[in-house]
């Protein structure tokens, strides 16, 4: 691209996706209320990652050409990757989405960095501060009062919807997703890797795609799926993961998290915006942990000085 030659241009460009990736991705949460009734969740997350697949294959062909070895010794960790992030943070999304609120989506999913955080400590042998498990325990409480709509006294009234619990496993699935990608190393680049990584989720999502689209009540197919499909495939898929690495290379990897922290801002907005879905206190307040509890959660450890 001429524009992005020098540096000051790369660096204005890359501090302007940093406002605008979060949205791109809070286009999913649009996308997962509008498809009931117009696409099932499996055959949309298939049309989703199957067109990010093709087109990322395209663009990082040479890699996949040089690295074939690799990446059919690893095709199981590919798979693995695939089922956690394209098939439950996929398909599970749109199947939350029948029954709860998008503005509940964008909420909950936001609590996923302190389970990576958490995760890193447990799993991959990273230090934790107290700062930190703080920070773990105020996200987990707002997206608890989310969940729970704030009736922390009386939960016997709640009436509690299975898009939640569908939520909460997408979460906790990419939370998984996110520390296993730190724990497999791979000798290919971002956009090569994550085209291995959409390859394996279209193989996995395809058997259950298939079961839906054989169903005699399965919506009609319609001009609206294909947008939904398209959009998904374009805004939250291969945009956001473009403009997200592209501002983590030119920018740096701690600036660019930051940027995370606005995705339940701008989920919230667009759900009400968009789908004119009522906030409530209880999202107010979720958020007031939540966001906080990030925050502290993501910070890194201090290093203990040496003797």
């Amino acid at each position: 691209m001429p524009f992005l030659k020098t540096p000051e241009s790369r660096a204005r460009l890359a501090l302007w996706l940093l406002w605008i990736t979060p949205a791109l991705w809070s286009v999913n949460y649009i996308v997962a209320r509008a498809a009931p009734g117009v696409v099932q969740p499996h055959v949309l997350a298939l049309g989703r990652w199957g067109l990010a697949a093709t087109a990322l294959a395209v663009l990082a062909r040479h890699e996949l050409t040089r690295h074939w070895r690799h990446t059919l010794r690893h095709a199981w960790q590919y798979l693995v990757l695939g089922t956690l992030g394209m098939l439950i943070c996929g398909a599970w999304v749109y199947k939350g989405a029948q029954t709860t609120s998008a503005i509940n989506i964008a909420l909950i999913y936001a609590a996923s960095p302190v389970l990576i955080a958490l995760g890193a400590v447990l799993w991959l042998g990273e230090r934790f501060s107290w700062q930190q498990a703080l920070g773990v325990l105020v996200a987990m409480a707002g997206v608890f009062h989310v969940v729970v709509k704030g009736q922390w006294l009386s939960l016997g009234a709640v009436q509690w919807v299975a898009g939640d619990g569908w939520i909460v496993l997408c979460m906790v699935s990419w939370a998984a997703y996110a520390l296993l990608l730190k724990k497999w190393p791979s000798p290919l680049g971002s956009t090569a890797r994550l085209a291995a990584t959409a390859l394996g989720g279209s193989l996995v999502l395809l058997p259950f795609a298939l079961m839906e689209w054989s169903q005699a009540d399965r919506p009609a197919w319609s001009a609206q799926a294909t947008l939904l499909v398209l959009s998904a495939a374009l805004l939250p898929g291969m945009g956001a993961y473009w403009a997200y690495g592209f501002s983590q290379k030119v920018l740096g990897a701690s600036r660019v998290a930051a940027s995370l922290y606005l995705g339940p801002l701008y989920g919230g907005l667009a759900a009400w915006a968009v789908l004119r879905e009522p906030m409530g206190w209880h999202h107010i307040i979720g958020a007031g942990l939540i966001l906080p509890g990030i925050y502290l959660a993501s910070r890194t450890a201090p290093e203990t000085p040496e003797p």
